[in-house]
């Protein structure tokens, strides 16, 4: 897990940046319509609308914008109508690389992801090729500086309380790990205590992972990188573990 949770923190960090410049705004979006379309325009009754529309806020979006991409999704207003497809292959190294897409032409993304997968070093698979390496699970990460005097034993018990499966120490950062239908009740433990997390999402993990090391984890990130900017990309999942 050591490679999923330093790059998720270099994703997130990331993210903040690209807000900046509108491409977050776009996904999430995109993200909220879909949610909204799929499970209703409650988000008390719609847990996928809820937490894109928490990724929201935290990203800066206004109210209006989230407001609109929900009537867009529940046919209130006009929209492009997107499709979610999850795309999968190889990276440098054997990684096993999980594409979330949002698209309104499959058939252009997929051939645009299918290019990026082979100029760079991997290869495109058929559905399901990869998928089964990954399981949906609530990730919640809590930084150490962020909370002085957190004690490792007081954090176990509260969010075994609340439903966690796992709580993990990697050095600079607790890693709290929950079924999906678990994740809010966490969270919501967690703040309730006063308690600062940097990321808290439901997200894909890798049950096994792949090092990589040198050339090949710099050329495995750049294929990464290069998925998060495509347009069509809503999430990027990775099974590797960097080497130093």
């Amino acid at each position: 897990m050591a490679g999923h949770s330093k790059w998720a923190n270099i994703k997130h960090r990331k993210e903040k940046m690209d807000s900046l410049r509108g491409k977050v705004f776009t996904k999430l979006a995109r993200e909220i319509m879909v949610a909204a379309r799929l499970g209703g325009g409650d988000p008390e009754a719609n847990p996928r609308l809820k937490a894109a529309i928490a990724r929201a806020r935290e990203a800066n979006i206004p109210n209006e914008n989230i407001q609109r991409a929900i009537m867009k999704g529940t046919g209130e207003l006009a929209a492009e109508s997107y499709e979610e497809v999850f795309y999968e292959g190889y990276g440098p190294g054997g990684v096993a690389i999980l594409l979330k897409i949002m698209t309104d032409n499959r058939n252009r993304t997929a051939g645009e992801i299918r290019h990026l997968f082979s100029k760079h070093g991997g290869s495109m698979g058929e559905a399901g090729s990869v998928q089964w390496i990954f399981e949906e699970k609530g990730y919640i990460t809590i930084p150490k500086e962020d909370n002085p005097g957190i004690n490792e034993e007081e954090i176990l018990l509260l969010v075994l309380d609340a439903g966690a499966e796992d709580l993990k120490d990697e050095g600079d950062q607790f890693e709290v790990i929950t079924a999906p239908e678990a994740f809010e009740k966490v969270k919501d433990a967690l703040n309730n205590a006063s308690i600062k997390t940097s990321i808290a999402e439901i997200t894909m993990l890798p049950k096994t992972t792949v090092p990589v090391s040198g050339e090949e984890a710099q050329k495995l990130l750049k294929l990464l990188d290069l998925f998060e900017e495509h347009d069509d990309v809503q999430e990027v999942y990775a099974n590797f573990e960097l080497v130093d």
